[in-house]
């Protein structure tokens, strides 16, 4: 009877050991699979600092104030699909390449090109209705932040990914907020709020992954 006993014991304890393992090896593959943005969020911020500080050093010295060239907007407009379209690539590196991962993707991208279609669709519409050009340039910087940031705060509030979330969500904030310093001022806010931004959810990120 002993032996029986010893038995089922050991048994029982054997299959909570073996459960307690699996549970600790699904919570490290979990960890493994979770898109690591730290190098890719602090490569934008500077990235992100140096474009929207340089079109604030022209605009602030423009009397009348007319905005950046088209070109220097085209640019803006590049490093934001940028962050996007590496977010999305690294995270196809880490969370592979077939199923629900490849169908977030696909949503994914889609959302980010209607998004800034819809965006410079918007802008023409501003244009054609008589909007002047300060209204515009505030426009040119805060829409792409506001594009970039629901994709972030969508993408990542479904994945449970809450400090890029919280990114997304200050994005924005700040785009929509930042216009109210006027179309000079406003490039150099964005530049140090969403810049600063990336950089500090770079260090975050990798925080959280140390500790």
């Amino acid at each position: 009877m002993n032996d029986i006993a010893g038995t089922g014991q050991g048994t029982s304890m054997g299959a909570a050991d073996a459960a307690a393992i699996m549970a600790e090896s699904e919570k490290q593959a979990r960890r493994r699979l979770r898109p690591d943005y730290r190098v890719t969020f602090a490569i934008w911020g500077v990235l992100w600092l140096v474009g929207y500080g340089i079109t604030w050093l022209v605009v602030r010295g423009q009397h009348p104030v007319s905005g950046p060239a088209p070109a220097t907007f085209a640019a803006t407009v590049l490093i934001s699909a940028l962050v996007a379209a590496a977010t999305v690539e690294q995270a196809r590196d880490e969370s592979g390449v077939r199923g629900r991962s490849v169908t977030l993707r696909r949503i994914f991208f889609a959302s980010f090109l209607l998004g800034f279609a819809g965006m410079f669709t918007l802008e023409g519409t501003l244009a054609r209705a008589g909007a002047s050009r300060p209204v515009l340039i505030v426009f040119e910087a805060a829409a792409p932040i506001l594009v970039i940031g629901l994709l972030y705060l969508a993408r990542s509030a479904a994945g449970l990914d809450w400090p890029v979330a919280v990114l997304g969500a200050w994005m924005v904030v700040v785009a929509a907020v930042s216009g109210y310093a006027g179309p000079r001022a406003v490039w150099g806010i964005d530049a140090l709020a969403v810049g600063l931004a990336f950089l500090a959810t770079a260090a975050l990120l990798t925080r959280l992954r140390r500790s």
